[in-house]
């Protein structure tokens, strides 16, 4: 490198070189063993219904790209064809397609908050949700992490002095890191009360919760006060989310969300792959109940072991504490075959550095097992 070139990135060079010195530096790594990982939740990624659905989609002629963004060329049969199945399966008036669940959480949050109004978001939220946030037109504030009155008393806190716009309450329906679920009663209440609206990313409980996998939310889906966020690239095993709610949301997205105006559509073949995977959650529920199944399992065997998990979901964290040890230990584990991944602040609060266990239909009970014994023998003498 030149000593023009190497000045010209110095700061960046300076930065990673600091996140390396903190056991934070990133660095792609490939696929190996046995997934612990994905959010593969039910194993469709790789389903032949899916791929074949797909593969007779190329055959009649469907196209790979949609060419333009919905509101020229690129609006295709397979689009409307998913949404309109999707808000039935869902109970929703309408869907909303759009490419992944985080331009999805970002369109909804810089589209429908206005001036005036106030966004409480759960501290644990995903990125996605606070970059929406800080990039809509609405003040933001946080809440503490599953805490009703916490997000009740932000409200009235805003109100009292002088808020006079619309609250809305941003939460996720099955936390990504820590696995807990959200007290939706009391936040459909909550919202209820204050004229509000919730907003819940339901991507780590569609396909996994409610009946035929409609997620947490399925009971209060069609209220006109209510946007959900659905993504499509974990459990549904495609890519791309569809955010369910009034015609009039839907309508003013159309019209007024930037993410969605001025993308290209998604990919055709991408929507046809969602849509056979809401087929299969209707025509299949024998891969819900098995994940349900193992999810019971894996948590039986930590009690058994003396370590009570704060979740009792498909997400189990193992908080560690320290970013190297966590890296280590992640390490170690995969020596031994197992592809688990550390995690790390920021995508989680400085000191609880962790392992994120993901329970998927692509392994089995033994498989957990005996990852729990290699935890247990890589962490011997270490105090929990």
């Amino acid at each position: 490198m030149s000593a023009i070139h190497a000045a010209k990135v110095a700061d960046y060079a300076a930065a990673l070189h600091a996140l390396s010195k903190d056991d934070r530096l990133r660095g792609l790594k490939p696929r190996a063993g046995i997934d612990f990982v994905s959010n593969d939740y039910l194993a469709l990624a790789n389903a032949p219904r899916i791929k074949n659905a797909v593969s007779a989609a190329l055959g009649a002629g469907t196209p790979i790209g949609a060419g333009g963004s919905r509101l020229l060329r690129g609006n295709c049969e397979e689009h409307e064809r998913l949404e309109a199945e999707a808000a039935a399966f869902f109970g929703a008036e309408t869907a909303l397609f759009f490419g992944g669940g985080y331009v999805a959480n970002f369109a909804v949050l810089t589209t429908l908050p206005q001036r005036g109004d106030l966004l409480v978001l759960d501290s644990l939220v995903h990125a996605s949700i606070h970059e929406g946030a800080r990039a809509g037109r609405a003040e933001f504030r946080i809440s503490a992490h599953n805490d009703p009155q916490s997000v009740e008393d932000t409200i009235r806190g805003w109100r009292a002095e002088g808020g006079t716009g619309r609250a809305w309450i941003v939460v996720e329906s099955v936390y990504s890191m820590d696995g807990d679920v959200a007290p939706l009663d009391d936040l459909v209440a909550i919202a209820d009360r204050h004229d509000a609206f919730l907003m819940v990313d339901e991507a780590h409980g569609t396909g996994v919760y409610g009946e035929q996998g409609r997620g947490l939310t399925a009971s209060y889906e069609g209220r006109e006060n209510l946007v959900i966020v659905h993504t499509c690239g974990k459990a549904l095993g495609a890519a791309g989310a569809l955010v369910t709610a009034s015609t009039v949301l839907r309508d003013f997205m159309v019209n007024r969300c930037r993410p969605f105006i001025f993308a290209t559509a998604p990919s055709p073949l991408v929507a046809v792959a969602v849509r056979e995977a809401l087929l299969i959650l209707q025509q299949e529920p024998l891969h819900q109940q098995r994940l349900a199944k193992l999810v019971a399992f894996t948590h039986r065997e930590l009690d058994l072991r003396g370590w009570r998990s704060p979740s009792r979901s498909q997400i189990v964290p193992y908080i560690v504490g320290d970013n190297a040890r966590a890296m280590q230990l992640a390490s170690a584990l995969q020596a031994r075959g197992f592809d688990i991944r550390g995690i790390r602040p920021p995508t989680v609060p400085a000191g609880s550095a962790r392992l994120r266990i993901a329970l998927t239909l692509n392994v089995d009970e033994d498989d957990v097992r005996a990852l729990l014994d290699a935890l247990v023998d890589e962490t011997k003498g270490w105090s929990r």
